[in-house]
């Protein structure tokens, strides 16, 4: 059994994440490290090069070490400092 973590109280940038599920279904799929995160978007670093995605957009799996949870983005929207600050 996997422990969770709690995104909205995490910084994101460094965690491993899976697009799971998206309304633009060209990004379902995506998986690599978050390299930035603005008020509405992630940047993921895949294998081939940087994707920019809209965190309303998707459902995403997030890991860190042996620790995972899915999470919506929309929960996300915001700046990770005011986030982090609730």
């Amino acid at each position: 059994m996997h422990n969770t973590i709690n995104p909205l109280k995490h910084e994101l940038i460094g965690l491993y994440a899976e697009i799971i599920a998206s309304k633009n279904k060209s990004l379902i799929g995506i998986r690599g490290k978050i390299i930035n995160e603005s008020k509405y978007t992630l940047t993921v670093r895949t294998n081939s090069k940087p994707k920019k995605i809209l965190k309303n957009q998707v459902k995403m799996k997030l890991i860190m070490d042996k620790n995972e949870t899915v999470i919506n983005g929309s929960d996300l929207i915001g700046r990770a400092e005011e986030r982090l600050k609730k």
